[in-house]
């Protein structure tokens, strides 16, 4: 079977949790990874909705492009789309930890020390895959920086995927900003490392896997 007319819902880029109206907190991530799978998913004749935290790419055209935020408008703009989704790429690195105060001016220099309390933000695919119907697919991706495959392994469990797709740090020139990845997608009872290569050509790959394995 193919992706044709499929509706899929793919996050990307980072997220920015407000400390106050001029800082954030937030990671690396440019949103490469997720906006060449919107592109090559596209081109499989998909509906694509690519749900976006921010980032200086151009999106896919003859996409819904979602902007957002922080965590939680990223997982309010997942919501929306759940009834009627197909399938669900988790590509965004989304920020685990977000300020339980957000000031409503920009905080000054005063002390030399300062503290900010963190609550967790809500686990976006662990939340969907709770939720997922049966006819419903969604895979996630894991960042690692060590115990990479039992890490991602306990992840495909915790979040009720069908397949984690894994980067480590630990391989250098990919992950964050590189036009490059280097991934291993981790089924219940399969491993599957790939070649390192170009972030279009993984996400071919990704979506070939899913196409062959689950369609």
């Amino acid at each position: 079977m193919s992706l044709v007319n499929k509706k899929i819902v793919i996050t990307a880029g980072p997220t920015h949790e407000p400390i106050d109206p001029v800082r954030f907190i937030g990671n690396h991530s440019s949103g490469k990874m997720g906006y060449e799978l919107a592109e090559i998913c596209k081109k499989k004749e998909a509906n694509v909705i690519l749900i976006s935290g921010p980032s200086c790419l151009t999106p896919p055209q003859n996409i819904t492009f979602i902007k957002v935020q922080s965590a939680q408008e990223m997982y309010e703009a997942v919501d929306k789309e759940f009834e009627d989704t197909d399938i669900f790429i988790f590509a965004a690195a989304v920020a685990d930890y977000t300020p339980k105060v957000k000031a409503n001016q920009k905080i000054k220099k005063k002390t030399d020390t300062f503290s900010i309390e963190l609550v967790k933000t809500i686990d976006i695919a662990k939340t969907i895959g709770q939720r997922k119907k049966q006819h419903q697919l969604s895979v996630a991706f894991a960042l690692e920086t060590n115990n990479e495959l039992e890490n991602a392994q306990k992840k495909l469990v915790s979040k009720n995927v069908n397949f984690v797709v894994l980067n480590s740090m630990q391989n250098k020139g990919t992950c964050f900003g590189s036009d490059q990845n280097k991934i291993i997608i981790i089924e219940d009872n399969k491993i599957t490392d790939f070649d390192i290569k170009d972030k279009q050509a993984v996400a071919i790959d990704i979506v070939h896997h899913l196409e062959k394995k689950y369609l």
